[in-house]
C-alpha cells in the first residue's frame, strides 16, 4: 500500500527500488567491474573535503553522513588516520549538528599532516592519539572518553590485515551503542583480483575476512545488507555493521 503522506511515499519508494538491486544483474556487474578498475587506478585517492585529503569513496561518505545525521553520536572513534580528511568530515557533520567530538588513532601520524589537522577550523572538536590501535592501554585511554556519551560509533580504517583487524573488532566493538554502527572500512580487498595491492592484506587476509569471523563470536552486531545494497560501489561491503543489542 502506498502511503498519502509524500514524504513517506518518496521513502517507500527508495526502500523498495534498494531492495531491488540486488535482483539488477547488469547493475551489480557494472558496480563490480567499477569497484575493480576504480581501486586499481587509487580512485579514491582523488577527493577532498575542507582541504583535506579524505581517501574514501564519495558514496561511503554520503552514506557515513546518513548514519552520522540519523544517529547523531556523541563520539565518533576512527582507527588509522592519513591524512585526516576523515576526521575534518566527521567532525564538520558534528559540528552542524552542534554536538559531538571525534578520536583519530594512527600509529604515525606524521607531521605535515598533524599540522594540518592541528590548525583546521573543525580541530576543536578533533583528540588525536599516536599508537598502535590495538595496543590495550591506548586503547583503555580511548575508552575513558566513551564513559557518559549516549551514542558512540566505530570506524576502523588502519592496518587492513585479518589479524589486525579482528583484534580491532574485538577491542573496540564494546564502545558501540546499541543502534549505532561500527564500520570496518576496505572490506572490499576480499573481493578484488589477488594480489592487486603491494601491501600485506589480500584476498583471504583483510578486513571482510575478519568482519566474518567476528560475527562468528558475537550476536550483537550484523551487517546492514541495505547500505551494501544501496551503494553498490564501495570500499566497505559488508562492513556496515549495526549493534543490534
Amino acid at each position: 500500500m502506498i502511503p498519502t503522506n509524500p514524504i513517506e511515499a518518496f521513502k517507500q519508494e527508495c526502500t523498495e527500488r534498494i531492495a531491488s538491486y540486488p535482483q539488477k544483474t547488469d547493475l551489480v556487474e557494472a558496480a563490480q567491474a567499477f569497484n575493480i578498475a576504480s581501486n586499481r587506478e587509487k580512485y579514491s585517492y582523488n577527493f577532498s573535503w575542507m582541504g583535506r585529503p579524505i581517501i574514501q569513496y564519495p558514496q561511503d561518505m554520503i552514506a557515513m553522513q546518513e548514519l552520522i545525521w540519523r544517529i547523531q553520536p556523541d563520539l565518533i572513534i576512527e582507527t588509522g588516520i592519513a591524512h585526516g580528511g576523515s576526521l575534518i568530515y566527521y567532525a564538520s557533520l558534528l559540528e552542524l549538528i552542534g554536538k559531538g567530538e571525534v578520536v583519530g588513532i594512527d600509529i604515525d601520524i606524521r607531521a605535515h599532516n598533524r599540522h594540518e589537522i592541528e590548525t583546521h577550523p573543525m580541530f576543536k572538536r578533533i583528540t588525536l592519539f599516536q599508537g598502535s590501535a590495538i595496543d590495550e592501554a591506548l586503547v583503555d585511554e580511548v575508552g575513558k572518553l566513551t564513559e557518559g556519551k549516549q551514542t558512540v560509533m566505530v570506524c576502523l580504517d588502519s592496518n587492513h590485515t585479518h589479524e589486525h583487524v579482528l583484534r580491532e573488532l574485538e577491542l573496540y566493538s564494546p564502545f558501540v551503542t546499541p543502534g549505532s554502527y561500527l564500520i570496518a572500512f576496505d572490506t572490499i580487498v576480499e573481493d578484488m583480483p589477488e594480489k592487486m595491492y603491494d601491501r600485506p592484506w589480500d584476498k583471504g587476509n583483510n578486513p571482510k575476512t575478519a568482519v566474518w569471523e567476528f560475527l562468528k563470536q558475537t550476536d550483537d552486531f550484523e551487517i546492514d545488507h541495505t547500505i551494501d545494497n544501496k551503494l553498490l560501489i564501495s570500499v566497505a561491503p559488508e562492513g556496515y555493521l549495526k549493534r543490534v543489542k
